[in-house]
């Protein structure tokens, strides 16, 4: 894998919940590159919890939509934002788990999707 340096890093009022190293509230993010996909390895804590050792749904929803983001950045070489997302969670996630791993791919792509 290889890892995709944050181009935004230092930019002015940068400051993305998800993905900014230096936002004190946010998720830290960072991202590699494998083969078709976008990988974010990520450590959850009690911060992020909605029930006792359960993880909120909303930072779940979170993790996904950023290393989607990414995947648009780079794999479609281009910029966007989120219109609807849709989640269906299968199971519980603990936030005593010591990783998690996102991965997400361009799976359809339509240039003239609305």
């Amino acid at each position: 894998m290889k890892k995709i340096i944050n181009p935004w890093r230092n930019h002015a009022g940068y400051n993305c919940f998800g993905c900014c190293p230096d936002n004190p509230i946010g998720l830290h993010m960072e991202f590699y590159e494998d083969g078709d996909y976008i990988v974010s390895t990520w450590h959850p804590g009690q911060n992020y919890q909605g029930w006792l050792d359960t993880m909120h749904g909303g930072i779940l929803s979170t993790l996904i939509d950023e290393v989607c983001g990414w995947v648009v950045t780079r794999k479609l070489q281009t910029s966007g934002y989120t219109v609807q997302l849709n989640v269906k969670f299968r199971k519980a996630v603990s936030t005593t788990e010591p990783e998690l791993t996102i991965r997400a791919k361009v799976s359809k792509h339509r240039a003239d999707a609305q």
